[in-house]
């Protein structure tokens, strides 16, 4: 029998995030960066361990080779070229659960990214987190909009 996913909770840490970028991509080409192919926008190449279906355990590293920043997680929710969301622990969250979700949602002209990460135990975490993010987002439209 299926176990429910089970989310963290962070009733006790509500500090949250919401970065958001119009992308050039469409879903399906964004959805695939973020299930299977993190290691070319986000982590360290040849680090990613994530099998993408829902209860499944990740793990990457980000940083470089000298010095790297192990992530650990579990995936929460996939929706194909929707939505995807999953838990993030790491040192720079002082070790706590926290939870990134990606929407991909249309609009007139190209694909609204609205990443929310949520579940923060400081504000300070929280503001280290966003000023990371709208990079990471520049990255991934860059890499998910070169021309084949």
């Amino acid at each position: 029998m299926d176990q429910p996913v089970r989310p963290p909770d962070l009733s006790t840490r509500p500090h949250e995030l919401t970065v958001e970028r119009v992308m050039k991509a469409q879903p399906s080409l964004l959805y695939a960066a973020w299930t299977q192919g993190l290691d070319l926008w986000l982590a360290v190449p040849g680090s990613v361990l994530m099998r993408p279906a829902v209860h499944e355990p990740l793990y990457f590293d980000t940083g470089s080779a000298e010095k790297r920043n192990p992530h650990y997680g579990r995936i929460l929710t996939l929706e194909p070229n929707r939505r995807i969301e999953f838990t993030w622990v790491t040192a720079a969250t002082e070790g706590v659960e926290t939870v990134v979700a990606a929407e991909f949602l249309k609009q007139p002209r190209g694909i609204r990214l609205r990443l929310r990460h949520s579940g923060f135990p400081t504000a300070a975490i929280r503001d280290l987190h966003q000023q990371v993010w709208p990079d990471k987002l520049e990255r991934l439209d860059e890499v998910t909009s070169i021309p084949v």
